[in-house]
């Protein structure tokens, strides 16, 4: 059965630059890494170009899915009732490039860090507020339907008194023939 996806996130024109540049400047503190420069470009641009095409969040009415890589694809399917936090992180050379990194946490995850890092988003404080607006709804709806069952249990409890109660007075009342 597949949710329909709500929202699809965009990502940044400018992500690939971005990330060439970083792996550029790291290339560049060691002297050895100098010469690779010339390596890092054309294979980088590729790479990069390719890593983009495969990346994809989508937001569902329960779910958040992220799909990303390159050599080896992951596909994150987190439930919207488990996220706990998505934050915003936003380092020197990203705020030259106007991107920022978003970083899902969820509730039972193992390990330190966040489950989800997607870099690049557009518009990325739309994104997060509309995961976070349907978190709270999805949350609302299951609330309601708790207390429902909670109601509905009661009612029924209530009933099974009621006749259990009527056939004790049924008994009670039915003239005992003699033996």
């Amino acid at each position: 059965m597949s949710e329909k996806t709500l929202v699809s996130a965009h990502f940044h024109p400018k992500l690939g630059l971005y990330w060439l540049v970083s792996g550029a400047i790291l290339i560049s503190v060691s002297v050895v890494g100098i010469p690779l420069l010339l390596i890092w470009f054309p294979i980088g641009l590729l790479a990069t170009s390719r890593y983009i095409a495969n990346m994809s969040a989508e937001l569902t009415e329960k779910r958040l899915i992220v799909r990303k890589g390159l050599l080896t694809r992951t596909e994150n399917t987190v439930p919207l009732d488990k996220i706990t936090d998505m934050a915003l992180i936003q380092g020197p050379l990203m705020r030259l490039f106007g991107i920022y990194k978003l970083t899902v946490e969820t509730a039972g995850q193992s390990g330190t860090g966040s489950l989800i890092n997607l870099v690049g988003v557009l518009d990325v404080q739309a994104f997060r507020e509309q995961v976070l607006q349907q978190k709270s709804l999805l949350t609302e709806r299951q609330s309601t339907v708790v207390d429902n069952v909670d109601i509905d249990q009661l009612l029924l409890e209530n009933l099974q008194q009621m006749n259990a109660t009527l056939q004790r007075i049924e008994q009670a009342l039915t003239p005992h023939s003699p033996q």
